[in-house]
């Protein structure tokens, strides 16, 4: 039979008396970890986006921000990075890949032509967050990096929650074989033409 709940608000469990609960404090989370937690239960942030975060680092690899690309001379060799918000391949498209990066100071459109895709096949379609160099390219007020080099940085995106213990594991096995080694959980995921 189930158990009887008694003494209300007295402590009371039956007739076992409760022990009350000890007062716990926790750390203060990070600004990273906020973000995380934000894009981990609303898939958006209204704090930091996560590029501000790792821009530094991004920086001293001399990776441009989105809304430079504007002032940049054309035909120019430049690196972008950002989140993956889109992943297109339109049927007419002769197996062109375009794609939008996202980082704190606005988009970056990127074109993947056929053989840049079959050298970095997995960055393209795996990567959450991915650092691409290209030439860039502008024609009126669009502006495209067609790539060359593809780098997946979503390792990267784990800094972002700061050192210490996990509540849960990296991942499971059925991860583990999908996507070995990441634990990108949390972050958005982009809208993909596969």
């Amino acid at each position: 039979s189930p158990p009887h709940w008694g003494g209300e608000g007295r402590g009371e469990v039956g007739n076992a008396t409760a022990e009350p609960e000890p007062e716990v404090t926790l750390p203060p989370m990070t600004e990273g970890e906020e973000v995380i937690e934000d894009y981990s239960s609303l898939r958006l942030t209204l704090k930091t986006h996560p590029l501000a975060l790792l821009r530094d680092g991004l920086a001293a690899e001399r990776v441009v921000r989105a809304a430079d690309l504007a002032t940049l001379p054309v035909d120019r060799r430049v690196t972008v990075a950002g989140l993956v918000l889109v992943r297109q391949r339109p049927g007419t498209a002769s197996g062109v890949i375009f794609m939008t990066l996202e980082d704190e100071t606005g988009v970056a459109n990127v074109i993947v032509w056929p053989k840049t895709f079959e050298r970095f096949r997995k960055q393209v379609l795996r990567g959450r967050l991915i650092r691409v160099t290209g030439k860039l390219q502008r024609e009126g007020i669009v502006i495209h990096v067609v790539s060359d080099v593809i780098t997946d940085l979503s390792d990267r995106l784990g800094l972002l929650s700061g050192p210490g213990p996990t509540l849960a594991p990296a991942h499971s096995r059925a991860d583990h074989v999908r996507h070995p080694g990441s634990d990108n959980r949390g972050m958005p995921r982009s809208r993909d033409f596969h």
